[in-house]
């Protein structure tokens, strides 16, 4: 009788890799992650970040112009790249605002679809998701640090874009979405032109921001929201502000609270400053510059309705948003 025990299978792996990319007006950023499909617990094995202005013009013109199609094209293979020497065993790739707004959104995805098929090694089709499904993934990716942190609900969850901007209500699930059409980009290049912007340019934007919040708290509804959860470049660049930061710091950037006060003082000042003094500070992205003083004017509307209406005190600001709720629809 042999006293050798036969070898056992190995036991099914508990993670997951996969790489989740979110296109959108500005940037284009990567997520390369494991995901315990017991716990759904993100561990990152990479996250990048190209501002790549997909979306820049397509308010005016109605299409992605050839060198913002080629700039984000030349990203998306280096990340198709980033994916396979990873060992990323599932990619996603979710566009938003600029590709739902644009006329030649399509020649957009063949070139996606070629440059992973290339570099990655099979079809990845990238989807122009709808406002309510953008909302729905910035929400999942957003609370679970919000849950286990013990940060009562409801939450509002506020995803600052270039082009659009996700509200979505909810506590344990989505209960209620919506996405309008302002953002840091289209606000740039609709209203705020002069370098610093002009108290006319500033009112002009604001009859424009504040009418799309009053669409989104009629469908989502401001009364009740415990805490106001704000995700994105722009929010968190303010953030940073607020903070004087000495550089870009993601860790102290995450879960941070603010005061109301504090944060639209923040917002206040990004606005008014000029295009040379905001590429001065220590924390601002170059891609950032031209647009953060109308992400600062969206931001400061949205803050002030909630304090109005549902006596927020405090701002929540996080580093994981639709990017994490990427990775984790996969699992």
């Amino acid at each position: 009788m042999s006293d050798t025990t036969p070898e056992t299978p190995d036991a099914p792996s508990t993670t997951v890799r996969v790489g989740a990319v979110d296109c959108g007006t500005n940037s284009i950023r990567l997520l390369v992650a494991d995901i315990d499909r017991g716990t759904r617990a993100v561990t990152d094995v990479l996250r990048r970040m190209e501002i790549v202005r997909l979306g820049h013009g397509v308010d005016r013109t109605g299409v992605i112009a050839p060198e913002s199609m080629q700039r984000t094209l030349r990203v998306a293979a280096e990340y198709a790249a980033s994916c396979r020497e990873l060992g990323a065993e599932r990619v996603r790739f979710v566009a938003t605002s600029a590709s739902r707004d644009a006329r030649n959104a399509g020649e957009f995805v063949e070139g996606v679809r070629r440059a992973f098929a290339e570099h990655w090694g099979a079809d990845v089709t990238p989807e122009v998701v709808s406002g309510d499904e953008e909302a729905s993934l910035s929400f999942t990716g957003a609370t679970g640090d919000l849950v286990s942190g013990g940060v009562p609900g409801p939450y509002l969850v506020v995803d600052l874009g270039g082009g659009s901007t996700e509200f979505v209500r909810g506590t344990d699930a989505v209960e209620a979405a919506r996405s309008v059409d302002v953002g840091c980009v289209r606000m740039t290049e609709r209203h705020l032109v002069s370098d610093p912007p002009t108290p006319d340019e500033i009112a002009a934007a604001t009859r424009d921001v504040d009418a799309a919040i009053d669409a989104a708290a009629a469908e989502v509804g401001f009364d009740g929201i415990r805490a106001l959860v704000g995700l994105a470049g722009s929010v968190t660049t303010i953030t940073a502000h607020r903070l004087r930061l000495p550089t870009y710091e993601p860790e102290r950037i995450h879960l941070a609270r603010g005061g109301v006060d504090e944060t639209l003082a923040a917002c206040a000042d990004l606005l008014a400053m000029t295009r040379e003094r905001r590429a001065a500070l220590p924390y601002m992205h170059p891609g950032r510059v031209d647009v953060i003083g109308a992400g600062a004017l969206v931001w400061s509307r949205i803050v002030t309705r909630l304090r109005d209406r549902a006596g927020i005190g405090e701002v929540i600001t996080s580093e994981h948003d639709i990017l994490d709720g990427i990775a984790l629809s996969q699992v």
